[in-house]
């Protein structure tokens, strides 16, 4: 008797074990896809929030516009607007918001080689997110040569650290490459260039662990941009390619001459920040705010002088010439020292779109010195100015392909690309980006030895 009963419990005995296994698997099942379904919540975030930054720098850069161009007296204002916006955006740097100051690209690049999660948030935090999106905005509402798009890789990066964190995910370089890559995708509305931008520039190797979240992070903040903004190409559809001999001249011309004006502008630009660090040493706040206040003045100064058109990201510029309207001559010379001045002054505010700027007007200034097309020398010009500067070929070349759709002159702007590389290599040894990391690697890393140092004295005198 005891014989059967055991063996008809048996039967239930399994289902039980069955049922409980199920279960396990059922439990296990969502602790595995908590961190994947915050990570794509994060991914759509930040399609969302670049979307809504690109709309406010608009409404910000149109407002400097309209109070400036509104009546004939009104061009005295930037010479006092540009100034009082430039201080107030330091000192709100400087005080409420540290290390949120320039493009936002260093930030990231940095965070990526801090190994302590408190040294990647002095960095990378969603407080500095916002901070970095009501300053740009500031920035471009008082009239400085600042772009968007450089900060939208900080304000990505931020947002994944901040996931990783929350959904208890351990791959916190991955997550911060791949909301870079988010952040570039979205800003562009150009996600082959978010995710070269993330392998060439951001990391400078590939790194096939993290490329599956690159991707994802990509397609998902991709699609947020597009179904609140549309399918779009940031300028427009160019139709341009090299049809005479001439115009294989303007590859070299825009590659060699492009090149040695990016490595200029960075070569300056990481001597320029040595220099004014060791100046503004004794008293950072207050000579900081006094540069910021100089480099307004001269600001304003150019934008008076250009008739308001190097204000701003140069969007409208660039635009204008990729679609065959000659800039000034000396367009790209004015604007390039305006966003020089914007870069050093202390304020947030990326390069990426006043670079383009500066390369459609030295494209446009030598297409018309050649007698070329305005809108393929336009797009030469940025491609090869924009090579120089970040020292990133296959990232210039992308982007720049994705922006205009200009698939004819494929050829040539690769070209042109890998010209301006070479010749900014062979000028300035260290990429822009990378060498103004090195400042916030070297604070953090002075930080972390003065705490570990205190520590070790706290223990010998206990």
């Amino acid at each position: 008797m005891d014989s059967s009963s055991g063996s008809k419990s048996m039967p239930s005995i399994y289902r039980k074990s069955k049922l409980l296994r199920r279960s396990r698997v059922i439990w296990g099942s969502i602790h595995l896809w908590r961190p994947r379904l915050v990570f794509w919540t994060g991914a759509l975030a930040i399609g969302v929030i670049s979307v809504g930054f690109a709309k406010l720098a608009d409404l910000a850069q149109h407002a400097f516009t309209g109070v400036t161009s509104s009546r004939e007296w009104t061009w005295l204002l930037p010479l006092v607007l540009t100034p009082l916006g430039f201080v107030l955006s330091a000192w709100l740097a400087a005080t409420l918001f540290p290390n949120s100051q320039g493009s936002g690209i260093p930030q990231a690049i940095a965070a990526r080689h801090l190994h302590h999660e408190e040294d990647r948030t002095k960095l990378l935090s969603i407080r500095l997110a916002f901070g970095k999106i009501v300053l740009t905005v500031l920035g471009l509402l008082c009239g400085a040569s600042i772009g968007r798009e450089g900060p939208t890789v900080q304000v990505g990066a931020s947002f994944m650290l901040a996931v990783a964190r929350f959904g208890g995910m351990a791959q916190a370089k991955g997550l911060i490459l791949a909301g870079s890559a988010a952040g570039i995708a979205a800003a562009f509305n150009t996600p082959l260039a978010g995710i070269v931008f993330a392998i060439e520039e951001m990391s400078r190797t590939y790194e096939s662990r993290a490329n599956g979240l690159v991707l994802t992070a990509v397609i998902l903040s991709g699609l947020a941009a597009l179904g609140l903004s549309g399918s779009y190409n940031y300028f427009g559809t160019a139709n341009a390619a090299p049809a005479a001999l001439a115009d294989w001249g303007l590859v070299l011309i825009c590659g060699i001459g492009g090149g040695a004006l990016g490595a200029a502008f960075s070569g300056f630009a990481l001597y320029a920040g040595i220099r004014i660090r060791r100046w503004a040493q004794p008293q950072p706040l207050k000579r900081m705010l006094m540069l910021a206040a100089c480099c307004g003045i001269l600001v304003a100064a150019i934008g008076v002088t250009s008739g308001g058109s190097t204000f701003g990201t140069g969007y409208d510029q660039a635009r204008g010439a990729v679609e065959g309207h000659a800039l000034p001559p000396l367009f790209f010379i004015e604007k390039l020292l305006a966003g020089f001045l914007s870069m050093i002054s202390g304020i947030p505010g990326g390069i990426f779109a006043p670079s383009l700027s500066v390369g459609a007007g030295f494209g446009s200034t030598i297409g018309t010195l050649m007698g070329s097309s305005i809108a393929l020398a336009a797009i030469l010009g940025m491609a090869g100015y924009f090579a120089g500067v970040v020292q990133a070929p296959m990232t210039a070349f992308v982007i720049i392909l994705e922006m205009t759709g200009d698939h004819q002159a494929v050829i040539s702007i690769m070209a042109v690309s890998m010209i301006g590389y070479v010749t900014s290599r062979l000028l300035s040894r260290e990429p822009l980006y990378h060498g103004l990391s090195r400042v916030f690697i070297a604070a953090a890393i002075r930080a972390r030895r003065a705490i570990e140092k205190e520590a070790a004295e706290e223990h010998v005198a206990g």
